[in-house]
């Protein structure tokens, strides 16, 4: 009969992330700074070396991300499978909040009116409330999200970063490929049709850990 021995939290994620960094190695994967810790933390949350290959951040993306979350900024999440995977302590000890307004009234009302999800409706009432200006607004599950943010940039918002990483068959590739073309806006994507809610926030607590200048094998 095998007998468990305990292990404690930290030292758990120690030996995760030195087996990561070691079956990169072996398969002649060296990941790119600064883009390399967010990349670890989601291969961490998967399981999934694809997300080395398939990862991709605009110029500065990191650096902005970390700057803003520094500031306090607030994250948006597209579904509240976002929001609750982000590691809101860490988020608060920046002076952060996150928001996801999918369940509220006014957001079902204008879903209903608009013919919008209610994933783009919460994001379209984000803006019209002034929460998206300087927000990170982090998109895991919903392309109709992804391409109701890219509306609004044209229609005057200004967030600090998108994360555009919704997963799926129908427009996922496309939304993400929309983000890409932009200039106007630093970005992370994960380019295809993989992605999710916990890879949304992976990346947010990847820069939360970069923002506090803590190594991603801390618990």
């Amino acid at each position: 009969m095998n007998e468990r021995v305990p292990v404690a939290g930290a030292e758990i994620a120690s030996r995760s992330f030195a087996i990561i960094r070691a079956e990169l190695t072996k398969g002649g994967i060296t990941l790119p700074q600064p883009l390399a810790p967010v990349i670890e933390r989601i291969i961490h949350t998967t399981a999934d070396f694809e997300f080395a290959t398939i990862t991709r951040a605009s110029s500065g993306a990191i650096e902005v991300g970390v700057a803003a979350l520094q500031r306090g900024c607030a994250v948006i999440t597209d579904v509240q499978m976002v929001r609750v995977g982000i590691d809101q302590r860490r988020l608060h000890r920046c002076g952060g909040t996150v928001y996801c307004f999918n369940d509220l009234p006014d957001v079902t009302h204008l879903a209903v009116a608009t013919g919008l999800t209610r994933s783009a409706a919460a994001l379209r009432w984000a803006h019209d409330q002034g929460y998206l200006t300087g927000a990170i607004v982090a998109v895991g599950n919903a392309p109709t999200a992804l391409f109701e943010l890219l509306d609004l940039l044209d229609n005057g918002a200004q967030p600090a970063l998108i994360i555009g990483v919704p997963v799926g068959f129908v427009n996922t590739v496309e939304s993400k490929a929309a983000l890409m073309a932009r200039s106007e806006v630093p970005w992370i994507v994960t380019v295809g049709r993989k992605g999710g809610s916990p890879v949304a926030a992976a990346i947010v607590n990847a820069l939360l850990r970069l923002a506090a200048g803590e190594d991603n094998s801390e618990v």
